[in-house]
C-alpha cells in the first residue's frame, strides 16, 4: 500500500479518536462512564460481528497463534475508551487527547527502544527524543492556564 494512502489513513484515523473523545465525554457527562463505554462497545461489537459473519468469518483460526499478551487487546481498548471519555469533559477535548498522546509517544519510544511485545528495537536518536521533547512542550503549552 501507498505510504501517502497510509498517512492519510492515519490521520482520519486520529480525527475519529477525536471525534470519538467528543462524543464519549458528553455520553460520560449525561448517563456516566461505564454506561458510556457499554455503549460504545455493543454498538461497536455488532458492527464488527456483522462484518465478520458477511465476510465468513475471515481468519479467526489464526487467532490461536498470536502470543497470549495480544489477546488482552479488548481489555487494553477499555480502558483507552474509558479513559478518554472520563477525561474529556474534565479536561476538555484538546487537554484529554494531548496528554493521551504524550502517554502514547513516551510508551512507544520503550517499546521500539526495547523490542518489546515484537516490536522492532530502535535505538533512542537525537532526533527521536528531539521530537519526544516538542511533543512535550506541546503538551505544556496546550495545557497551561
Amino acid at each position: 500500500m501507498d505510504i501517502v494512502l497510509v498517512g492519510i489513513l492515519a490521520v482520519l484515523g486520529g480525527m475519529t479518536v477525536a471525534l470519538q473523545g467528543q462524543f464519549m465525554g458528553v455520553m460520560d457527562t449525561a448517563i456516566g462512564t461505564r454506561e458510556s463505554m457499554f455503549i460504545t462497545y455493543a454498538g461497536g461489537g455488532l458492527v464488527i460481528t456483522l462484518v465478520t459473519l458477511f465476510l465468513r468469518g475471515g481468519n479467526l483460526r489464526a487467532a490461536a497463534s498470536v502470543p497470549w499478551y495480544v489477546l488482552a487487546t479488548g481489555l487494553l481498548g477499555l480502558v483507552i475508551v474509558g479513559t478518554i471519555g472520563f477525561t474529556v469533559p474534565r479536561l476538555g477535548l484538546t487537554t484529554a487527547l494531548v496528554l493521551v498522546i504524550a502517554g502514547q509517544f513516551l510508551t512507544s519510544l520503550l517499546i521500539e527502544r526495547f523490542g518489546w511485545f515484537g516490536a522492532l528495537p530502535r535505538p533512542f536518536e537525537w532526533t527521536r527524543l528531539l521530537g519526544v521533547a516538542f511533543l512535550l512542550l506541546g503538551v505544556w503549552l496546550t495545557t497551561r492556564k
